[in-house]
């Protein structure tokens, strides 16, 4: 007895719009800005199946995701230096 792939994209789950509010990682990757892109990648993988067909796809969420990091993680260093540099 073999068991669905995890990674079967040929069918779209039909889920109401309250399930996919409640997801917590579309809810995270749409903090980030990216969640549009994400889309865009799910919907290429889903229609071509081949991840080498959506590496345009794969590029420019990527790219978001690092953006997002790179800045996140800059604010959080600001953060520190101001904490660590406030008299006690």
């Amino acid at each position: 007895m073999t068991s669905p792939s995890p990674h079967d994209r040929s069918a779209k789950k039909t889920t109401t719009d309250a399930e996919e509010a409640e997801d917590p990682v579309e809810r995270m990757i749409s903090r980030t800005g990216c969640g549009e892109l994400h889309e865009a990648l799910q919907d290429c993988m889903a229609e071509h199946q081949d991840w080498r067909v959506c590496q345009s796809h794969v590029g420019a969420f990527k790219k978001c995701m690092s953006d997002y990091h790179k800045v996140r993680q800059e604010h959080l260093s600001q953060r520190r230096r101001m904490a660590n540099s406030t008299p006690t």
